[in-house]
């Protein structure tokens, strides 16, 4: 096994659910709710997990706008990334929307990119 696939394995499955309309998180026997999918609970350290579907809709918690990237981003800035609420799991993503039209608390659409540096995938929020 590469080095790759040891680093993504999971995350590739919940990017290839969320492109199919099936996002999905990892629930604990307590409740708690991870992504991207984890070995254990990253708050109670439980390592029986199983996926529960999210929605596909959120709200939008904070947000900034990027002017000075990682070099995986070099020639996507500037962007404004988010992280939004969907149930009882946050994400983070690429908000796909001009900073001025971008208010917290705003409705928004978990979605499939990708960074125009490195044509690699990444979570993106529609405003709805």
């Amino acid at each position: 096994m590469s080095d790759d696939e040891i680093q993504n394995d999971g995350y590739d499955q919940a990017l290839e659910a969320i492109e199919n309309g099936n996002p999905y998180a990892l629930e604990c026997p307590e409740g708690h709710q991870s992504m991207p999918p984890r070995r254990v609970c990253p708050e109670c350290g439980a390592s029986d997990l199983e996926e529960v579907e999210i929605p596909l809709s959120g709200e939008l918690l904070s947000y900034n706008v990027t002017y000075v990237p990682t070099p995986d981003f070099k020639d996507d800035v500037p962007f404004v990334l988010g992280i939004a609420q969907f149930d009882n799991v946050r994400l983070t993503g690429r908000v796909k929307a001009d900073a001025e039209d971008v208010e917290v608390g705003s409705a928004v659409e978990v979605g499939l990119g990708e960074s125009e540096t490195t044509e690699r995938p990444l979570v993106t929020f529609d405003l709805a």
